[in-house]
């Protein structure tokens, strides 16, 4: 039920549509050439990241005091190699020999034009490991030769989210763990030989598999021991599983794609049984527990960023503590299993009313077997706080941070000491609740102290023995700093300083942030204001509101320097006012700004859009709120047309990509934790129907334009037809644009979409020509 505040909201708005219809807009006249456009798509991010200097991507520590971290300067990449104790840095190897080495190793890599995603130095600087575009390399640096260290591709890869290589490498890089026909296979590294530990691994019932849901490669998903010895992994039942389907479009009998694809309300859906494997003897030693839903603590998948989340070895290897989520996400059970026996015991159990969640990025929890102890994440007293329990008893200890703040990440924890160095966001009165900033603390919950003072949002890497941090800092308008930090917060040293002189010669407007009052009338939302190029404040401009409603991120993304982020730069250059507005019902707040939503995802952030917007226009009355245009993609498809359908004339001209419009159509992870469970009511209907689109289609007024790829494997594409369905049975006009080859983010056809876009919105809120089928500029490949 619409609160009174929200009931009124809709009222105003469909008021608002009435003046607005009986309002003629003039036409413009305006035509748009091939040169507005391009300097339109000089704003993406293609052509902008090359204009940026001396920024650092991306940093790790290989030791305690070594780290390699990538310097960007003029388009060029530069693997730098530092030394914390020692105070120095130096490039890590010769960037031209090694890409001549890695192309003769069979990769398609220029000097500097790639940024690796792991890199290792041993043997007195002798040797590397490098791993690049999902491939891993081991390189001899006297020589310049490389050998492919890990099985490439099989091609089972269907557009997974994550970019990782196939085969995992132990920690001491002798062997790689790598899935094969449903088993789980090791690789030794020195000599290639093969060796398989499991054998009764079958179709729909294999080991590692990464292969549930929309997300799905040939990637095992293991974790590997520290001393190398055992792995951990699961073997994934789908037997009982439902499938998805698509249809390829191709002249002859097309292929059909099929896949385990689990849907809200299933009876069976995907369920993983938990084992460890000796690489050694290859045992296989089964968990003695019933088998465990395919669940995380934090995102739609038991791996969230490439690893396996919520398991974690002791540093002796003879316990394994993981988590067990409840398919609802509301129910977490912290367990360890004894190793050598496959014994588990129930150490804690936490309730969450709504959904729970480990952390933000990352699971925020830690075994701390030295110490019998468990250092836990929870929202339970409405921010996200750490806790201390005995892991022997699972008694609570105590409480190591307090506050309504949030703690983003745990950086480093000394097991010996207690200390701690910790990410945390909102603890600064004044600044951006969003903005990350080291902190350092113990576990006895005491001396917590600022060690990044600067107004900005903060990334860092910190030292194995937590005694030097690489800090990379910036706000969404200003260039980014690097620095080496001690433990106490002290700047050793700057590593880069950006560099923005030529990315603003090129015509380049920094976004404006800004805060407004959302749709309770109370909270403050924040979010990134793009103004329209040569802004004459006597004129009105358009305003095209970005969404992606979440409840899992949002609209804004981080609030650290971006110099493109998406289109919205070069919407702006075509003169449109754009918004990014991160509304309630996302994260990175408080537990209840979370729920603001709670199981009415159907309009997750959409009021608080139409307030954050009618704010802005008299803030700023340049904004022309007669010409309101939304867009979004996926999510934000969802919400664009939810915000047409049921706010019907608020926006004027939506465009709708790929969009979940019907959450019964889609994974079962991802909206049983959001929505819930489905249930039917007595009258026969359920908790999911407020949540289709489809069912409000009739209530369209102004230009909407759908798209979806025929092959989508993550939103299925019957969401969107279930749309168009409604539509034509309402006699309703609608756009549509179809791709039938390509996926969830259309791939090279994104470019075409993207010029779609534009046109549609100089079309119908410009009343102006756009140019006839501008081609826009490809980018070049990863590493060309």
């Amino acid at each position: 039920m619409l609160s009174s505040r929200l009931a009124r909201l809709v009222c105003s708005v469909a008021a608002s549509a009435v003046v607005a219809a009986a309002a003629a807009q003039a036409q413009t006249g305006r035509v748009y050439t091939d040169a507005a456009y391009t300097r339109a798509a000089n704003q993406l991010a293609s052509a902008t990241m090359p204009l940026v200097d001396h920024v650092v991507r991306s940093a790790q520590f290989l030791d305690h005091d070594r780290f390699w971290y990538v310097e960007s300067t003029a388009g060029l990449n530069t693997v730098m190699l530092g030394d914390a104790a020692k105070g120095t840095k130096r490039e890590a190897f010769d960037a031209a020999r090694m890409a001549t080495a890695l192309q003769a190793a069979g990769l398609k890599v220029q000097p500097g034009k790639y940024v690796p995603d792991a890199f290792n130095i041993s043997d007195d600087d002798r040797t590397a490991r490098i791993s690049v575009q999902e491939r891993s390399f081991k390189c001899d640096l006297t020589t310049y030769t490389c050998t492919a260290e890990l099985p490439a591709s099989t091609g089972l890869t269907r557009g997974g989210r994550r970019s990782a290589p196939t085969a995992v490498l132990s920690p001491d890089g002798k062997r790689a763990a790598f899935v094969r026909d449903w088993n789980l296979w090791v690789r030794d590294t020195a000599t290639n030989a093969e060796t398989q530990l499991t054998t009764d691994g079958v179709k729909d019932f294999g080991y590692a598999t990464d292969n549930a849901g929309w997300t799905h490669s040939d990637r095992a998903v293991v974790l590997w021991s520290p001393d190398s010895k055992k792995i951990a992994t699961f073997q994934q039942d789908q037997r009982q599983t439902g499938e998805m389907y698509t249809v390829t479009t191709n002249v002859g009998h097309p292929h059909l794609d099929a896949w385990k694809y689990p849907l809200v309300g299933d009876e069976h859906v995907t369920m993983i049984e938990r084992v460890i494997i000796d690489a050694n003897t290859h045992k296989t030693t089964r968990l003695q527990m019933p088998p465990d839903q395919h669940r995380s603590t934090l995102c739609d998948d038991v791996s969230c960023h490439g690893g396996w989340d919520d398991v974690q070895w002791s540093t002796d290897a003879k316990t394994l503590a993981f988590v067990s989520t409840s398919r609802d996400h509301k129910d977490e059970t912290v367990r360890i299993a004894d190793v050598a026996t496959g014994k588990v015991r129930d150490v804690f159990h936490e309730h969450a009313d709504t959904f729970f969640e480990s952390g933000y990025h990352a699971v925020n929890w830690r075994y701390l077997s030295d110490r019998n102890e468990l250092l836990w994440f929870s929202q339970r007293e409405n921010w996200g706080n750490l806790y201390l329990y005995d892991s022997t008893t699972g008694k609570l200890k105590h409480r190591v941070t307090h506050g309504e703040w949030n703690v983003n990440d745990i950086l480093s924890v000394d097991e010996k000491t207690g200390d701690m160095l910790i990410l945390g966001m909102g603890r600064e009165p004044g600044e951006d609740p969003y903005y990350r900033k080291v902190y350092s603390t113990n576990l006895d919950g005491k001396n917590l102290k600022l060690l990044s003072p600067e107004d900005a949002d903060h990334q860092a890497t910190v030292s194995s023995d937590g005694k030097y941090i690489v800090d990379r800092y910036s706000t969404p308008h200003s260039a980014p700093i690097a620095v080496l930090r001690d433990r106490d917060g002290k700047v050793i040293e700057e590593l880069a300083h950006g560099d923005l002189s030529r990315l603003q010669a090129a015509g380049w407007i920094a976004p404006e942030t800004f805060h407004v009052t959302a749709h309770d009338g109370k909270t403050q939302v924040y979010g990134l204001l793009f103004k329209p190029v040569n802004l004459d404040p006597s004129q009105k401009y358009p305003i095209i509101n970005y969404i992606y409603p979440g409840p899992q991120g949002g609209s804004f993304g981080p609030h650290s320097f971006a110099p493109s982020r998406g289109d919205s730069n070069a919407l702006a250059q075509l003169g449109f006012a754009v918004v990014e507005i991160e509304g309630m019902g996302n994260p990175g707040r408080s537990k209840s700004f979370h729920d603001t939503y709670l199981n009415d995802i159907g309009i997750n952030a959409i009021p608080d859009q139409i307030s954050g917007m009618k704010e802005l226009a008299t803030r700023y009355p340049w904004i022309d709120m007669d010409r309101t245009g939304m867009w979004g993609h996926s999510g934000g498809g969802n919400a664009t047309a939810a915000t047409m359908f049921r706010f019907p004339g608020f926006i004027k001209v939506g465009i709708a990509e790929s969009g979940n419009h019907e959450n019964r159509n889609y994974e079962d992870d991802w909206d049983e934790k959001w929505v819930g469970l489905l249930h039917k009511n007595a009258d026969g209907t359920t908790n999911y129907d407020v949540q289709a689109n489809a069912q409000y289609a009739k209530n369209l007024t102004g230009k909407l334009m759908l798209a979806h790829g025929l092959m989508d494997d993550n939103v299925p594409v019957s969401n969107t037809m279930l749309v168009v369905d409604a539509l034509e049975k309402a006699n309703k006009d609608y756009d549509l644009v179809i791709f039938p080859n390509a996926h969830h983010g259309y791939a090279e056809m994104s470019y075409y979409m993207m010029r779609r876009r534009w046109d549609y919105f100089v079309t119908n809120l410009m009343k102006a020509t756009p140019p006839h089928e501008f081609k826009m500029p490809m980018p070049a490949a990863p590493g060309q």
